[in-house]
Parts: structure tokens; C-alpha cells; sequence
């Protein structure tokens, strides 16, 4: 079995890599996300690899981050959800994106994924939720998902929400504003926070 790669990038497709390890050509499956961030084509890059092995085919996955590639084999738990969609999923949403999207319930952000329509989107975030948390390499904070789910802080995110940003960073935006200001915030208060906060966010 495969578990890593270590060679030059011979070239790129929509979504493969071919690296070249000492003249001999691996065809690696990536994310999109993946792909965006290869060394051009000559120069050196190493992989993390998930083999899979079929009667018909074997099939590598080349991921650069290592969590990339747990929530690869996380995600095939579930059934319904193949190298494929597995991969979509990946290219849609950042492993820490996902983990926040199933911690929350966010079957809309799951469904952002090529491929996974809103049983799926439901399914992922039953079957995973409790393991979510786990696999999350970014902290939630001393503000923790239940103090967004409802009341000024809930009112807040929907507020954001509805400005067109994404239910994920008005999330993070609100619990910065919470840590900031404490509970007992008013909603008007905490989207003004959030606001600032995003502001902030896309002008660096």
C-alpha cells in the first residue's frame, strides 16, 4: 500500500496529478483545493496517499495536508459517499470547514459539495457529528456551538446571514463578538461586532 509520495510534478488535470517518482508516473486523485496549492509542473512536492484497491482498479488520493486526508477516510464511512464525492467535498470546504458545518447541523454548507444533495448533507451530519469536534484542528473558543444556536447570538448570525455571508464565517464572527462582549449582548450589538470583525477579515 502507498501512504506517501515523494517526487516532481509531471502534470496537472481537473482533478489529477500525475508525480513523477524516480521515472515512474503516479496518477494521484486530489481535491481541488489540493491542486490549487501543487508546485508548478518540474518542481518537487510530497504527498500524503490513500490506496484504494478494487478488483477493476487501484486508485491513489494524494492530499498535502494530513488532515485532508483523515477526513477523506472519514467521510467514506458514510455510506453514499464515495472517492468522488468524498473528494467534492474536500474541494467545497476546508477540513475545518467541514468539522464547524457538522458540529452545527450546516446541511446547507455540506450541500455546497458537488454531489451531495440534502439526504446526504443529513446523513453526513448525524453520522459524524460526535466525531466532528475530534477532527477539528481549529478550536471553537472559549464560546462554545451552543451559545450560538439560539438568542441574540442566533438572532445575530441570521442577521449576517442574510447580508450574504457565509453561515460559517458569521458564525465565527459572532463568537468572536461574544468572547469579546460577553453573553447578555444585545443581537444589534453583536452584528455590529460581527461586522466590524468580517470588515476587518476581508480587508487583510
Amino acid at each position: 500500500m502507498i501512504a506517501r509520495l515523494k517526487g516532481i510534478v509531471d502534470g496537472v488535470g481537473s482533478d489529477w496529478a500525475v508525480i513523477d517518482v524516480g521515472g515512474v508516473g503516479y496518477l494521484v486523485f486530489c481535491s481541488s483545493r489540493t491542486l490549487g496549492r501543487l508546485p508548478r509542473a518540474g518542481e518537487a512536492v510530497a504527498l500524503h496517499v490513500e490506496t484504494h484497491v478494487r478488483e477493476d482498479h487501484i486508485h491513489l488520493y494524494g492530499f498535502l495536508e494530513a488532515a485532508e486526508r483523515d477526513w477523506f477516510r472519514l467521510l467514506l464511512t458514510v455510506q453514499g459517499v464515495g472517492g468522488k464525492v468524498a473528494l467534492n467535498l474536500l474541494s467545497a470546504l476546508s477540513p475545518d470547514e467541514i468539522a464547524s458545518a457538522i458540529a452545527a447541523g450546516d446541511r446547507t454548507a455540506l450541500s455546497r459539495a458537488q454531489g451531495v444533495g440534502a439526504k446526504l448533507a443529513a446523513r453526513l451530519a448525524s453520522e459524524l457529528k460526535d466525531k466532528a469536534v475530534s477532527f477539528q484542528t481549529v478550536p471553537l473558543g472559549p464560546v462554545g456551538q451552543a451559545a450560538l444556536s439560539g438568542g441574540a447570538a442566533g438572532a445575530a448570525i441570521s442577521a449576517l446571514v442574510n447580508l450574504g455571508y457565509r453561515r460559517l464565517e458569521a458564525e465565527d464572527a459572532i463568537r468572536q463578538a461574544l468572547a469579546e462582549a460577553g453573553e447578555g449582548t444585545s443581537t444589534a450589538s453583536l452584528v455590529r461586532a460581527g461586522l466590524r470583525s468580517l470588515g476587518r477579515e476581508r480587508a487583510l
